[in-house]
């Protein structure tokens, strides 16, 4: 059997050429593109996508900037922060990078983003908007996992996925997504009882639980399409949920690093350029 490397470099190309000239056209109209990250604490995951968000803004031509909150920061500090981005005409687009510290409340945090400029669909008029199938964009790394399976003309419809993981930022999203591709989706979580039998049932595997090499080969059939959205900082390197051993019986698979997080980041720009 040929298992595919579903790569994301050449997704994040594929949009590239189109993002860049949005770029331009709006500063030769004398418009500002600019990305504002907002951080509470150092999570060196989020750093590790923040570095990359960066430096794939820079590439298309747009501005960015960064809003650095302490751990000791309270959900007001991070409220008046959003407040003042909402407010800026130079500011395109704000993501608050999730999950923020225990202590934030995310809900109020994802409610305060002016909607036109919330970047992750975290704002609960844009998620109702998705949950319709109405939204104009839904959050950057569900959107990555869906363009990844398009370009490299993975057939969905029909497919039973599960997804491990019910963040409001993957999980929910991407089940939503597929769900509107005609998949039979299963949305599992920590309480979720016999997963690896649900996992070994799957044709699709979406896995956003920020747990290294947790998905191991016993787990999945073969066959089996793995969509890796974990970014686990180790003493070995970077990581994925999914072991790598269990590509050995998939029939496409995300690397990582290389697979879904670069087609997030030119998602980003694709939702920050939508705005102009």
């Amino acid at each position: 059997m040929e298992c595919i490397r579903m790569a994301g470099k050449p997704v994040a190309e594929a949009y590239r050429a189109d993002i860049t000239a949005r770029v331009a056209a709006a500063k030769a109209q004398g418009k500002t593109v600019t990305l504002a990250i907002v951080t509470v604490g150092e999570d060196p995951a989020s750093f590790v996508y923040r570095g990359r968000l960066l430096k794939t803004a820079e590439s298309v031509g747009a501005s960015s900037v960064c809003v650095e909150l302490p751990e000791t920061a309270v959900t007001a500090d991070v409220l008046a922060a959003l407040d003042k981005l909402n407010r800026d005409p130079a500011i395109t687009g704000i993501l608050p990078m999730m999950p923020m510290p225990a202590h934030i409340d995310s809900r109020a945090v994802g409610a305060a983003l002016a909607p036109a400029k919330d970047m992750d669909c975290l704002h609960p008029a844009n998620m109702g908007a998705l949950f319709l199938g109405e939204g104009r964009w839904a959050a950057c790394t569900p959107r990555a996992c869906l363009a990844t399976l398009k370009h490299y003309g993975i057939a969905l419809a029909g497919k039973r996925a599960v997804v491990l993981g019910r963040s409001n930022v993957v999980g929910k999203p991407v089940a939503l997504l597929l769900l509107q591709e005609n998949c039979t989706v299963t949305l599992c979580h920590s309480h979720t009882r016999d997963l690896p039998a649900l996992l070994r049932e799957a044709d699709v595997v979406v896995a956003a639980i920020g747990r290294a090499d947790f998905v191991q080969p016993d787990m999945v059939k073969d066959g089996v399409v793995l969509v890796d959205v974990g970014i686990n900082v180790t003493d070995r390197g970077l990581r994925g949920d999914i072991d790598p051993a269990a590509a050995a019986k998939a029939s496409a698979y995300t690397p990582v690093p290389g697979g879904i997080g670069a087609v997030s980041n030119m998602m980003m720009m694709d939702a920050l350029t939508r705005n102009l």
